[in-house]
């Protein structure tokens, strides 16, 4: 089976050798997406929620790149560095799969790259 990398500029570039995503056969595979502004690269300012709304917005258009949107997601995981955060993290992971509703996981981690307070990845099914 060969291997489609996916990119696109509407996420923030990858900060590592990695790729943003990539599709094999009919599943796509994104890399985790940090709450990253995709034109500054930089972390938005704000709260857990200013930084999940952003966090979110880049999955969305990873997704598109590979032709994809929310209801292809299969499964999610989600890292936060405060496990504290997961009231107001799930608030907004709600709004995005109000009717959908991907399998998910929830870890917390000691920290993220760039400081930042949450990752999510998700699996896609094309």
């Amino acid at each position: 089976m060969k291997l489609e990398i996916i990119s696109t500029n509407n996420t923030p570039a990858a900060i590592g050798p990695y790729s943003q995503a990539v599709k094999a056969g009919n599943i796509l595979f994104c890399s985790g997406q940090n709450p990253l502004d995709p034109t500054s690269g930089e972390i938005v300012q704000g709260d857990i929620v200013a930084q999940a709304e952003r966090v979110m917005e880049n999955i969305i258009a990873m997704l598109a790149a590979a032709g994809a949107e929310l209801t292809n997601v299969a499964k999610t995981t989600i890292y936060l560095s405060d496990m504290g955060d997961f009231v107001a993290v799930n608030e907004v992971y709600g709004r995005y799969f109000s009717q959908h509703k991907p399998a998910r996981s929830t870890v917390a981690v000691k920290g993220l790259p760039r400081g930042a307070l949450l990752e999510i990845e998700v699996t896609a099914v094309l």
